[in-house]
């Protein structure tokens, strides 16, 4: 049904597939419901004067490329749901730190780069606990927090938040 929607929403292919970086810097397809225009990243090196993050993230709040259905898929997190493929393959887990872009990794510090220690999830703590503050330093934080701290409990706290926060609708 949703990609049905995304055909008829806007031109261009239903899935939004990116190389990101895994586990231990590995790199692998990475899969979404396309919720931008067509060529969209090519038009992100002329909106990086809007970027509401500091460092290497890469974050706007009414980025004017994502389409209207856009909106709506990202506000529930619909757009993940092709990730589940990438969890079949073993390139991502339900729960760990988000898979980064191959171009936020080259320029990662040390220290940055013990978040990839960890299998990339769908879901992590810094979705949980942080989705909406614009600290890029937070955002490690709570990646290496789960990286050093990993446990099954922890995993099912951040699953049950993973709930509470779709169904609020508070994904941008």
């Amino acid at each position: 049904m949703i990609a049905i929607l995304i055909k008829l929403d806007s031109e261009g292919p239903v899935l939004y597939v990116s190389e990101r970086i895994g586990r231990n810097g590995k790199r692998f397809r990475f899969l979404k419901f396309r919720t931008m225009v067509k060529e969209a990243d090519s038009l992100r090196g002329a909106l990086l004067h809007l970027n509401e993050r500091r460092g290497n993230l890469f974050k706007m709040s009414n980025d004017p490329r994502v389409t209207r259905l856009g909106r709506a898929l990202r506000r529930y997190s619909l757009d993940e749901l092709p990730q589940f493929f990438s969890v079949l393959t073993g390139h991502m887990s339900v729960v760990g730190p988000r898979p980064c872009l191959t171009s936020e990794y080259a320029r990662y510090t040390k220290e940055q780069r013990r978040r990839v220690e960890a299998v990339p999830g769908i879901t992590g703590l810094w979705q949980v606990e942080a989705r909406t503050n614009p600290s890029v330093d937070a955002y490690f934080r709570l990646d290496t927090y789960y990286v050093d701290n990993w446990s099954l409990w922890l995993d099912m706290k951040i699953l049950l938040k993973t709930v509470v926060v779709v169904f609020a609708g508070t994904g941008q």
